[in-house]
């Protein structure tokens, strides 16, 4: 697959379509740009060009544990760029979960940007920022303390950040752990901050200032409920709602799986949501 220079880091990226208007994106928790890569070829097939990419920190991408903003500003903002430099701008921008988070700091940071959001498994409430806190942030300061940076990069998410892009590991060890640990705290406190607000990442006056079509597909599990969810859709003025599932399952995260099985259902109410709302805008 293509990378680009973005901002300092070398991002992989993929890009499907050769008509219609541009859609970003973005997969939650870190993964990469394979989990959606299916949901994308099918906005393709639909008449859209369809940007995905590895964030900072995820998939094949460089690993650049830094930055004096939360994690998501400076993927919102490593995501202008790059579509920048495919001069897809304004583009249609969404995600689920940490994807959704990443699209609407972009909204917010970038409003002049944004066709449309499609914002699914929107997250928040205490229950969710103290769990993600946790997987997030907590677990790295706690194994830098006790193993410096050897033990980051033994560590699940970071040993896969090797494997894809084996430069990663000079990259993580040339790190002080004193500054490694400082920007997880970091992070950490920008995800902390969140614990009250409406979803992780926005005041309800950030979403009220939100202009563009908007659908939500809210989550069904303690960390992407329907609650927060159908919250988000009222805040955002011109949001609607589509709701893939009807009830909450009590349980911290429903497997992925569950919602690749309607992975069709989700398209189809993507596009048609995009269909009506920019309609005259399609080129």
């Amino acid at each position: 697959m293509p990378t680009a220079t973005v901002r300092g880091a070398t991002i992989r990226y993929e890009t499907y379509g050769t008509r219609g208007p541009w859609v970003a994106l973005s997969p939650g928790g870190r993964r990469g740009l394979e989990a959606v890569e299916s949901l994308g070829k099918r906005m393709a097939a639909a008449g859209y060009r369809v940007l995905l990419h590895d964030r900072r920190n995820c998939g094949a991408s460089d690993v650049l544990l830094d930055g004096k903003e939360s994690e998501y500003e400076i993927w919102a903002d490593d995501l202008y760029e790059l579509l920048r430099q495919h001069n897809a701008l304004p583009a249609i921008v969404g995600g689920s979960s940490s994807g959704c988070r990443t699209s609407l700091l972009f909204a917010l940071r970038h409003p002049e940007a944004v066709r449309a959001l499609l914002l699914w498994r929107v997250t928040g409430g205490r229950f969710a920022v103290e769990r993600l806190s946790q997987n997030y942030y907590t677990q790295y300061i706690e194994l830098a303390k006790k193993g410096g940076m050897k033990a980051v990069c033994e560590s699940e998410h970071f040993a896969e950040r090797i494997v894809a892009r084996p430069s990663n590991r000079d990259k993580i060890m040339a790190i002080d752990p004193k500054q490694f640990i400082a920007t997880m705290e970091l992070w950490r406190s920008y995800f902390m901050r969140s614990i009250d607000l409406p979803v992780i990442g926005a005041t309800e006056k950030d979403l009220g200032s939100i202009k563009v079509p908007t659908l939500v597909v809210p989550g069904n599990d303690r960390t992407h409920s329907l609650g927060i969810g159908r919250n988000a859709h009222r805040l955002i003025p011109k949001s609607e709602l589509f709701e893939l599932f009807t009830e909450d399952k009590d349980v911290d995260l429903v497997p992925l799986e569950e919602w690749d099985e309607r992975e069709d259902i989700l398209a189809k109410a993507f596009v048609d949501f995009l269909q009506r709302q920019l309609a005259p805008a399609r080129t």
